[in-house]
């Protein structure tokens, strides 16, 4: 008889320290389960407002970038120019400037001046083709117009320009004194001059950026409209508050 109570004795408290270790296995997961959730959910907070602080400084960027009053961009360019009625184009190295005058981030007012210089293959119908077969032409162009921002971010922008003013045509300077209509190539004239143009402005600072920009230049020199596509590239800066 004592020995069945002894081995129910032991059977009792096997099962009570039994019952106590899995009691404390489950307390021990359930602090471990709530210390990864408050971990999880610190680590999120502080993600969230990682983010936040990351939104905000973009923004004050943006502010800050596009919020300046004026632009100046300088550089240099190729334009592929028709020097006369029944010559080729030919491939032309230019200089650019501009200014801009914005009225706010998206709209503003710009001025612009380019001149570009080639080599102009005179006309073979001529007798003066192997007496000049090249001549050296420059066209200048001052021409002034909208422009429209329609990108903005914090590295790139986009904007768009169209212009009109004149241009400067000098087709007699390398012909050795032969009249360049007789070269076949355009008189010396001021005539109307237009363009269109998108600009790529990559930001390096607020008021830094590098600038890309195609264009499309109409001329009308001779009387007749010269269809020259060419780009711009170069360095911009901006100064002063809307």
């Amino acid at each position: 008889m004592c020995d069945v109570r002894k081995s129910v004795l032991r059977l009792v408290i096997m099962g009570l320290a039994a019952g106590m270790m899995a009691g404390a296995l489950t307390t021990a997961k359930a602090q471990v389960g709530a210390q990864v959730n408050i971990k999880h959910r610190q680590q999120a907070h502080a993600r969230r407002e990682t983010n936040a602080s990351r939104q905000a400084r973009i923004a004050r960027t943006i502010q800050d970038t596009y919020s300046h009053r004026y632009e100046v961009f300088g550089g240099g360019g190729y334009e592929r120019f028709r020097s006369g009625e029944y010559l080729k184009k030919n491939n032309e190295i230019s200089w650019a400037a501009n200014t801009s005058y914005y009225f706010n981030p998206k709209w503003a007012v710009v001025g612009s001046a380019q001149g570009s210089f080639g080599s102009a293959k005179t006309y073979t119908g001529t007798s003066f083709t192997s007496y000049v077969p090249k001549a050296q032409i420059n066209e200048y162009y001052f021409m002034a117009g909208p422009s429209y921002r329609f990108y903005a971010k914090e590295k790139l922008a986009l904007s768009a320009q169209a212009q009109a003013g004149i241009g400067w045509g000098i087709f007699g300077g390398g012909s050795k004194g032969i009249p360049p209509v007789d070269l076949g190539i355009w008189p010396d004239q001021t005539k109307l001059a237009f363009s269109l143009g998108v600009s790529a402005d990559y930001n390096l600072y607020p008021n830094v950026a590098l600038r890309f920009t195609p264009t499309y230049v109409g001329t009308t020199f001779g009387g007749y409209v010269q269809n020259n596509m060419g780009f711009n590239a170069g360095i911009v800066y901006r100064f002063g508050r809307q």
